[in-house]
């Protein structure tokens, strides 16, 4: 190429290339870190002022596709990286985590009612076991499974975790929120509902059991 064209060219390639690295940014880059601090702001509100069986009634009302996110969340809170896969990964595998170079696979099941069986059980860990050489599978799930699945899970590397035992580890991993402790006897000037103990960042206090709806909240004496 003529040297005296090229100098011509060189500030136009430099643009597209400015112009591409831009389209990338607000394209692909910024939506997904928007979307992915839409999902923690969201998650971490969802979280505050519940009890555990509000916690769970609220974790069963999200989307299959909304818990995985929730999922993923949850294990990178408690020091894992983590990667919400979903239908783009065979073999039932939801999640990805990884922590201290060992890699483990998650299956989430947002039931309301239902019981993961042990058909369920049994095909996750077939699709994934020559994968654990190292690692763990875990399957979680928002209700309970069946008999037969702790049964045939007890000998393997897979961890079964219910809806209780989930609640312990969002418990675990809150951070910035507060939690019911207990109930209480006194009443929301504000609206008339039952207050309720909560503990926080700044110690235990007293906040309307309808939370969001009413923020009233009041020292403990």
């Amino acid at each position: 190429m003529d040297p005296f064209l090229f100098q011509l060219l060189l500030p136009l390639l430099g643009l597209i290339l400015v112009i591409a690295l831009l389209k990338v940014m607000f394209e692909i880059v910024l939506p997904d870190l928007l979307a992915g601090w839409a999902n923690n702001h969201k998650f971490k509100e969802g979280e505050k002022w519940r009890s555990d069986r509000e916690l769970l009634q609220w974790l069963r009302k999200m989307k299959p596709s909304e818990f995985e996110i929730y999922i993923a969340e949850l294990l990178k809170r408690l020091g894992y990286s983590t990667w919400a896969v979903g239908k783009s990964h065979d073999g039932g595998i939801d999640v990805e985590i990884e922590k201290d170079g060992v890699k483990s696979y998650i299956q989430c099941k947002k039931y309301v009612s239902s019981s993961v069986s042990v058909g369920e059980v049994r095909d996750f860990y077939g699709a994934i076991a020559d994968k654990l050489a190292q690692g763990k599978a875990y399957f979680i799930t928002t209700n309970k499974f069946t008999l037969e699945a702790e049964r045939f899970a007890a000998d393997k590397p897979i961890e079964l975790i219910d809806g209780q035992s989930l609640i312990k580890y969002v418990k675990m991993a809150y951070k910035d929120g507060e939690l019911i402790t207990q109930t209480s006897n006194k009443t929301c000037t504000k609206c008339g509902n039952d207050m309720v103990e909560r503990s926080g960042r700044r110690g235990k206090f007293l906040g309307c059991s309808t939370y969001p709806k009413c923020r009233h909240t009041e020292s403990i004496e």
